[in-house]
């Protein structure tokens, strides 16, 4: 089970304000990473959230130093470090597979940086007191990786990062290797590192529920390019195109072509109805069985019982079937007709050309 963090006089740092300007990757002729902008105060928690190939680890390498950027600029505290190393940087890193040095104690893998960089002794002691009641691992210093558990040597690559005490740290993928109680335990730890401390941490996953619960910002992003950039309710309640709607939320947004949904749906925005998508969450279509003043008509095909939640797939004819969430007990029947009340305040208006939101209004 994981331990407390415990709290600590010194356990104080600041983070540092980081500023990307443009950056992109190019592989030979291949643009991987396109005009990347960020712009974070110090001790964010900044998610880099997308699908594999995104370019969202491509971003970290870049921020870190071990690639070489093609385009653009990198700053840390208003220092353009775009043209220098890792170790110029005053970065740490954590990696998916803890890195740790299976002939070595728990004590010498949090400690090897410190000795590399031939610190003190008194330092060293010092600062892995600190960091080991930091993080619960005092009974477990003695052992060596393969005595641990996953949730153990997670928390010693990150004692052995928060040793060097560096103002920015870069996590990719840390907690994918875990199962799933443990990735909730040890996010909950990270994100309370973040907040203790006071460091700047870029992390990357492609686990929406981690970077919904963790961060402070999320820059999404979809084929090498920004999808789109901001607070994590600000994504999921004012997605700005379809990919944003479509990847966030579980499930996620139904989006339905404008001559399925109706005019009475659409409003003043009917005449165009061959370019728009409407977008509705689950949780905002209600099940009714008998007609409703705003909303569609369907036939109940599925019932998916989650405990908390029951996901119903409603046919709306023509290819076309949208997810309503229900909380509790609701009136239906497989195979049977419902209606759909939705409210105009929660619906969603896109452009089918380019996927991008439409200002909405029902009137």
């Amino acid at each position: 089970m994981s331990k407390q963090i415990h709290s600590a006089q010194d356990d104080t740092s600041n983070g540092a304000k980081l500023e990307i300007k443009g950056l992109g990757k190019r592989w030979g002729s291949v643009e991987v990473l396109q005009d990347i902008n960020v712009d974070i105060e110090a001790g964010t928690f900044l998610t880099l959230l997308g699908p594999s190939g995104c370019g969202k680890s491509t971003a970290l390498r870049l921020i870190a130093g071990l690639d070489e950027v093609s385009s653009g600029s990198i700053f840390i505290d208003g220092k353009d470090v775009t043209n220098l190393t890792p170790a110029e940087r005053n970065i740490g890193m954590v990696f998916q597979n803890y890195a740790l040095f299976p002939h070595m104690t728990v004590q010498q893998n949090i400690l090897y940086g410190m000795k590399v960089r031939k610190e003190t002794a008194k330092v060293q002691s010092q600062s892995l007191e600190r960091v080991s009641d930091l993080m619960g691992l005092g009974p477990l210093l003695d052992r060596v990786p393969s005595q641990l558990s996953g949730g153990q040597q997670q928390r010693v690559a990150l004692a052995r990062v928060l040793v060097a005490n560096r103002p920015l740290v870069l996590m990719d993928e840390p907690l994918s290797n875990l199962d799933a109680k443990l990735r909730v335990e040890i996010r909950s730890e990270i994100r309370e590192l973040n907040k203790k401390l006071g460091i700047t941490i870029v992390y990357v996953t492609h686990d929406q529920s981690e970077a919904l619960s963790m961060s402070d910002k999320v820059l999404l992003m979809n084929g090498g390019r920004a999808s789109q950039f901001g607070e994590p309710a600000t994504i999921y309640t004012d997605p700005q195109n379809t990919f944003a709607a479509s990847f966030i939320g579980t499930p996620p947004m139904n989006l339905i072509p404008a001559e399925i949904a109706g005019a009475q749906l659409l409003g003043c925005h009917a005449a165009n109805a061959d370019d728009l998508l409407l977008g509705i969450r689950p949780e905002d279509l209600v099940l009714k069985l008998k007609p409703t003043a705003l909303g569609l008509k369907g036939q109940v095909v599925n019932a998916e019982y989650e405990g908390v939640q029951t996901l119903i797939t409603i046919d709306l004819g023509e290819g076309q079937s949208v997810i309503a969430t229900i909380s509790k007990a609701s009136k239906y029947v497989l195979g049977g007709g419902v209606h759909l009340e939705v409210d105009p305040s929660a619906l969603h208006l896109f452009k089918k050309s380019d996927g991008q939101k439409l200002s909405f209004s029902s009137k």
